[in-house]
Order: structure tokens, then sequence, then C-alpha cells
């Protein structure tokens, strides 16, 4: 992996830490889920202008499939993932869904994308996996609480989903070359428009919401796009089995806010799984790929 890719995913991840943080405060549900995909369709809609004003864009049939398809895969992700949070601690729901994820979509990579990754990049994914699962408690405990079988199960559901729109997304921006910022815009626009009928039955939830969580609402909005143009720009010229372990460094950050910013989970089972993290992204840093 280059460096520029590593210092893409590496500010990716503490970006996409932060908007998980803000999704888990919101408690929100689908109506909440269309107000941040409406926001984020106004905030962008500049940067769109001007980069399709320096490099317009042919928007063929195919292209707008790939788009609308991207769009239904992170509609069930964010419902996924919401439902989670509703149900489970930060800091147990966040590891296992992004650990899940990228072990899947990285047997994916190979199975369909035709990826050979090196010894090295698959140990390290392996000790990156190993550490969420650290992270996570064994993936059994909420608070002290015991077993908590319904948020593991949805953080398994939303790695599944991971790595489907992992894979989509890869073959959208690598081998149909479409732009990460009009791929991530797109998405966002078939999102609105496939929540539109749900959040308009539901307008004292979306009420709700922006009375009590617009500055969550506003600050998914912002950062949720930015942290994945940053990881779709990555997986233009780095395979699939790179980026989707080294995304990983975001569950120590993640599971952190946790521990620190909502009072969950055990700082010093948190401090070993990030050792584990750290060496299996060195290891990913380090090997290249075997085509």
């Amino acid at each position: 992996m280059s460096f520029f890719a590593l210092a893409l995913i590496l500010t990716a991840a503490f970006i996409h830490a932060a908007w998980n943080l803000l999704l888990k405060r919101a408690q929100g549900g689908p109506a909440f889920q269309w107000l941040f995909a409406v926001l984020s369709v106004g905030l962008y809609l500049p940067a769109v202008v001007v980069f399709n004003w320096y490099r317009p864009t042919l928007l063929d049939a195919k292209t707008v499939a790939v788009i609308m398809g991207s769009s239904v895969l992170h509609t069930l992700y964010y419902g996924v993932l919401q439902r989670g949070y509703r149900v489970g601690d930060l800091s147990l729901v966040y590891p296992v869904a992004r650990g899940t994820g990228p072990f899947l979509a990285t047997i994916g990579a190979v199975l369909i994308l035709g990826e050979r990754p090196a010894l090295g990049v698959l140990a390290g994914g392996m000790l990156i996996i190993l550490g969420v699962f650290v992270v996570s408690g064994g993936g059994v405990r909420s608070r002290g609480k015991g077993p908590s079988r319904a948020a593991v199960m949805y953080g398994l559901a939303t790695g599944v989903v991971i790595a489907g729109y992992t894979l989509w997304d890869k073959n959208a921006v690598s081998g149909m070359a479409i732009a990460p910022l009009l791929l991530d815009w797109g998405t966002n626009c078939g999102r609105a428009v496939l929540l539109a009928p749900v959040a308009m039955r539901r307008r004292r939830e979306l009420r709700t919401a922006w009375l009590e969580h617009r500055r969550e609402a506003l600050g998914v909005a912002l950062l949720n796009p930015l942290a994945y143009v940053l990881v779709l720009t990555a997986l233009r010229v780095t395979p699939v089995s790179h980026i989707a372990p080294a995304r990983e460094v975001s569950i120590l950050i993640g599971s952190l806010m946790g521990v620190r910013l909502l009072g969950e989970g055990d700082a010093r089972v948190r401090l070993l799984g990030a050792a584990s993290m750290t060496l299996g992204l060195f290891l990913v840093m380090m090997n290249g790929s075997a085509h």
C-alpha cells in the first residue's frame, strides 16, 4: 500500500469514527437517515457542480444503474447500523461491524475480483480482525449486562452489507472509472429518493430529529461523505484486500470514543485489541499485492 493511500485511509478512519459517534448519539431511524442524506446532497452540491464544470461526466444508463445499486446497499447499511446502535453500545456494534466487513470483503476480492494479496497482507488482516473481537469484548458484552445477542447480530449483518458495498463501489470507481465524489453524491441522492416515502409518513419523527438532533444530522451529513470519498479515492489505486483491513484502525478510535465519551467498555481490553490492530496495519502497509 502506498503512503498516499495509507494517509487517505487513516484520515478517513478518524472522520468515520466521529460520524458514527454522532449517529449513535442521535439514536435515529429511517427519518433521520433521510434527513442527513438530503443535507449531504445540499452540502456537497457546490463541490459536485465545480467538479463537473472542470471534468464533465456523462451519466449513461449503466452508470446510473450502478449508482442506484450503491444507493440500495448504503440505505440498507445505514438502516441496519442505526438499528444496532439503538440496541447496543457503540464500542460493541462498531467493532463487530467494521471487523466482519473487511474480512468478507477481502474474501470477495479474491473470489470475485481476482485479487491475490500477499501472505503478509492476509496475516495483517487477520490480526486486525482479531483485534476487533478483542476490542468488542468477544462480541458478547454490553455495559456489563451480559450477552447482547441482538447487538452482535446487527453488527454482523452490518458487516455483511459493508462487504457488499465495498466490492460494488470498488468496481464503480476502479472498473468503471466513476469519480468518487460523483458516486457518493449520487448515492446520497438515491437514498434521499428511496427513503422519501418513509420520511413523509414519519413527519413527526422527522420534526423531532431536526429539533433535537440537527447538530448530529449536520455533522453526519458533512463528515460521512468526506470519509467515504477519501476511501473511494484510495480504492481507485489500491486493492480491496489492502484497503478493507487497513480501514479498521477506525475501530480503535471509535472504541476509545465509546469508552471516554459514552462510558462504555474496558479500556485495558481496548488497548490490547489496539496493539493487535496496529501490528496488522503495519503488515498490510509493508506488504505489496502479488498478482
